[in-house]
C-alpha cells in the first residue's frame, strides 16, 4: 500500500476521533464507564483474492481485495446490572482502503434495558444463536459473516426463568425490523443488466428454550427457531423496475407468513410474501467439573416444504464442541458437518390439471427470484461456505454455490499468560445449484492459524497475526496474512 494512502487514512482517523469527542455528552451519567477501542489492521495476500478465513465470519469487516488495511475508533457505555431501568450505547466507525466503501459505520446503537427486557435501536454485531463464535463455520441462517443491519429489536437476549419451574426451564427470543444498506454498494456491483434491489427491509424473530437446573443437573438441553425475511423494496432487472409493497400488512404478512396482497406480485399472492429462511436448533451438553461436551444440530430450511417433515430433514450441520480443563494447552475443539445437497429434491412443480401434485423441491438455498439473495454487501448472511456473491466476477448478486458438503475442524488454546491461539480447517465440496450444476464437483481447503499477544505490561493491548491458506478450485490457490493492532480501556470511572 502506498504511504500516501497509509497518511489520508490516519489523518481520517484523528479528525474522526476530534470531532467525535467534541459531540460526547458532558453529562457524568452519560459517559460513566465508557468504553474506547482503536484496532489498525493489514492484510497481505499472495493470489488472486484473500483468503477465505481472513475474509469470513468477520462481521462483513474484511476485503476480498488483496492488500487491503482498515483504521477502526469505538466508544461503548456497557450496561448496569443491577438497576432495573438502565441503558447502554455504542459506536464504531472505520476508515478503509481497498474495501467495498470507503467509510463503514460498522456499529452505532442504543440499547435500552428493564430487568431482562431489551430495546435495541441501531446497527450492532451479533453472532449466531447457538455456534462458537471463534471456532464454528458459523450458522446456516444467521452467522455473523456480514455486516450489521440497522435494525428496531426487541426482546429478552439472555434466558429467563419460566414462572413455576424452579428454574428448570428458561426462555429467550426476539423480534425485530430493520433495512438493508448496501443499495449503492449494489448498484456498482451489479451494473448495467444485472439484477438488483434497493429498499428493501428486514424481519427477525426467534424463541428458544433451555431445559435443565445448572450446576444442579449434569445435562442441559437447548432448543429453538430462527426465522429471517426480506421484504418491500424495489427490484430492478431485465424487465424493469419491480415494485414491492411496504405497507403495515406487510410487516405483518412477514410476522406470520402468509401470501401477499393485492398490490404484490402474482408468485408472491400464491405463494408467501417476501423471502423467508430459518432453522431449527437442538443442542445437548453434558457438564463435569470443568469438563464441558456439547452435541448440536442446525436444520436450515427456505420455506414451507423443509421447514416440518414432509420432505425429510436431509441438510443441515451437526456438530460436537468439546470444553477441556483450563490446565491443558487445548481449551476447545470443535468438529461440524454440514450438508446443503439436498434441498427437498431436484424437480419442482405448481399443480396444474395436468399434473394436480404440488412438488416443492429446488428450494434454491439463499437466493431468490425477486430478492439478490441472502446477503448484505456481498457478504453472506448464513453460512460463508456456500460462497458469497463477492466472489462472482460477473456482476451477479447470487450464490452460485449453494448445494455442498463441508468438514470442518477448529480448536483454540493458551500457549501461556500472554499468548492464545486457534486453528481452523474446512474441507469443502461443492456441486453449483439444481439450476446451474457444475460438470464436477469441486473440491476446496481452507485454513487458518491465528495467535493472539496480550503482553501483561501493556494493559489494554492486543496483537494479532493471522495466517490463512486456500487451495482449490472455487476459491483458488490464495496465501495471506492479517495483523491487527487493537488497544482498549476505560475513558473514565464513576
Amino acid at each position: 500500500m502506498k504511504l500516501k494512502r497509509i497518511i489520508v487514512l490516519f489523518r481520517n482517523l484523528i479528525l474522526f476521533i476530534s470531532l467525535l469527542w467534541a459531540t460526547i455528552p458532558v453529562n457524568a451519567q452519560l459517559t460513566k464507564n465508557l468504553n474506547y477501542s482503536l484496532e489498525s489492521s493489514g492484510s497481505f495476500s499472495m493470489g488472486e483474492q484473500t483468503p477465505f478465513w481472513l475474509l469470513s465470519n468477520r462481521q462483513g469487516l474484511s476485503s476480498l481485495a488483496i492488500n487491503n488495511a482498515y483504521l477502526r475508533v469505538g466508544f461503548a457505555r456497557p450496561v448496569e446490572r443491577r438497576k432495573d431501568f438502565t441503558y447502554a450505547y455504542g459506536f464504531d466507525f472505520v476508515t478503509v482502503a481497498k474495501y467495498t466503501s470507503s467509510f463503514i459505520v460498522q456499529q452505532a446503537y442504543l440499547d435500552l434495558h428493564y430487568q431482562a427486557l431489551v430495546l435495541s435501536l441501531g446497527s450492532k454485531e451479533r453472532w449466531s444463536e447457538m455456534h462458537n463464535k471463534q471456532l464454528s463455520s458459523g450458522g446456516l441462517t444467521y452467522s455473523g459473516n456480514a455486516r450489521p443491519i440497522p435494525q428496531a429489536r426487541i426482546g429478552f437476549p439472555e434466558y429467563v426463568s419460566v414462572p413455576f419451574t424452579n428454574n428448570w426451564l428458561k426462555v429467550r427470543g426476539h423480534v425485530a425490523y430493520g433495512a438493508f444498506s448496501d443499495e449503492n454498494w449494489q448498484k456498482d456491483f451489479a451494473g448495467s443488466g444485472n439484477r438488483r434491489t434497493e429498499h428493501v427491509l428486514y424481519h427477525s424473530k426467534a424463541l428458544f428454550w433451555k431445559i435443565g437446573k445448572e450446576p444442579i443437573t449434569p445435562f442441559v438441553y437447548e432448543g429453538g427457531l430462527e426465522m429471517e425475511a426480506q421484504f418491500g423494496g424495489n427490484a430492478y432487472g431485465s424487465t424493469g423496475k419491480l415494485d414491492m409493497p411496504n405497507r403495515i400488512s406487510d410487516f405483518l404478512r412477514v410476522f406470520v407468513p402468509t401470501g401477499g396482497g393485492k398490490e404484490s406480485p402474482v408468485g408472491e399472492q400464491t405463494n408467501i410474501y417476501g423471502n423467508h429462511m430459518g432453522s431449527w436448533h437442538s443442542s445437548l451438553a453434558y457438564v463435569r467439573d470443568d469438563w464441558k461436551v456439547r452435541g448440536y444440530f442446525e436444520h436450515y430450511f427456505n420455506d414451507h416444504s423443509m421447514m416440518f417433515w414432509e420432505y425429510g430433514w436431509k441438510d443441515g450441520l451437526v456438530g460436537l464442541e468439546v470444553t477441556l480443563p483450563k490446565r491443558m494447552m487445548v481449551q476447545q475443539i470443535v468438529f461440524e458437518y454440514m450438508t446443503s445437497k439436498d434441498q427437498s429434491g431436484p424437480v419442482y412443480n405448481d399443480s396444474d390439471p395436468v399434473i394436480p401434485e404440488q412438488v416443492s423441491a429446488e428450494d434454491d438455498y439463499y437466493n431468490h427470484y425477486i430478492y439478490n439473495g441472502w446477503q448484505h454487501w456481498g457478504m453472506g448472511i448464513g453460512s460463508p461456505l456456500m460462497l458469497s456473491p463477492i466472489y462472482n466476477s460477473d456482476g451477479l448478486i447470487s450464490f452460485k454455490s449453494n448445494r455442498v458438503e463441508s468438514f470442518h475442524l477448529g480448536f483454540s488454546g493458551i500457549l501461556s499468560r500472554e499468548i492464545d491461539y486457534r486453528i481452523l480447517y474446512t474441507s469443502n465440496r461443492s456441486w453449483g445449484t439444481y439450476e446451474n450444476p457444475y460438470p464436477e464437483i469441486l473440491k476446496d481447503s481452507y485454513y487458518l492459524w491465528e495467535m493472539n499477544y496480550q503482553p501483561r505490561k501493556l494493559k489494554g493491548w492486543r496483537f494479532t497475526a493471522s495466517l490463512g491458506i486456500d487451495r482449490g478450485e472455487l476459491a483458488g490457490y490464495n496465501n495471506g496474512l492479517l495483523f491487527t493492532i487493537k488497544k482498549t480501556g476505560l475513558l473514565n470511572k464513576k
